[in-house]
């Protein structure tokens, strides 16, 4: 899943990028309201973490923007200021959560994956090809019981191929999936994400799949037989 931080604070946007990476996230960072208007719209994602007190443009006003053109992404109102009233403010502007600094990490990463999930609600929250499922809440691969060990990067392919799975994924659809503001993934680097996973899922029977000029999808081996 990819995240986008609009944050200015450079101490607070390391810690919070070091934990939703970990979490297997992958995350854009910005520091600014143009920057963050810019990223919007070139690039899709699942959660918006918006700091308010921004330079450039605020986060109401970027928040504003979207709901004004129609981008229904879930955002999440990060901000040092708890009163009742702002809330109340950001919510009817279009915000779907409102965390007050300083605030506790696991419950932010929860929140994110709440509204991930409500990005998508017809989605269940496991995912199965074959015998390779996919927790998201936990955001663990397993074939069968057995967990499957994997690098972000590795995650970040494997998820992007396991939420359209029977669906043609696309090289560079693949490559947006990891890259971020400060340096873009090559359709080459791809190439070799997908051989490492091939290696990782002998095992099971979900297969990836390469089409020719068109890309990859992952489905069941066994639905051949």
């Amino acid at each position: 899943m990819r995240l986008l931080l609009v944050e200015d604070n450079d101490q607070l946007a390391h810690w919070l990028g070091r934990i939703l990476e970990d979490d297997g996230f992958t995350l854009d960072r910005v520091c600014d309201g143009a920057a963050a208007e810019s990223a919007l719209r070139t690039m899709p994602y699942d959660v918006v973490l918006l700091d308010l007190n921004i330079p450039q443009l605020s986060g109401k006003q970027v928040l504003r923007r979207m709901r004004e053109r129609g981008d229904a992404t879930p955002v999440l109102i990060l901000t040092a200021t708890g009163s009742v009233d702002e809330k109340v403010v950001c919510l009817s502007a279009g915000a779907d959560d409102y965390v007050v600094k300083p605030f506790d990490a696991r419950e932010l990463v929860a929140r994110v994956k709440v509204l991930a999930r409500r990005q998508a609600p017809s989605r269940s929250n496991r995912l199965r090809c074959g015998d390779l499922t996919y927790d998201m809440d936990r955001r663990q691969f397993s074939v069968g019981a057995e967990p499957l060990t994997l690098t972000p990067r590795e995650h970040a392919v494997l998820e992007a191929l396991m939420l359209r799975a029977t669906k043609t994924v696309s090289k560079s659809m693949l490559a947006d999936s990891l890259s971020n503001a400060n340096a873009a993934t090559s359709e080459d680097a791809i190439e070799i994400y997908v051989s490492r996973l091939r290696k990782k899922l002998e095992k099971s029977t979900a297969t990836i799949i390469t089409l020719r000029g068109l890309g990859y999808l992952i489905e069941d081996g066994d639905d051949d037989e």
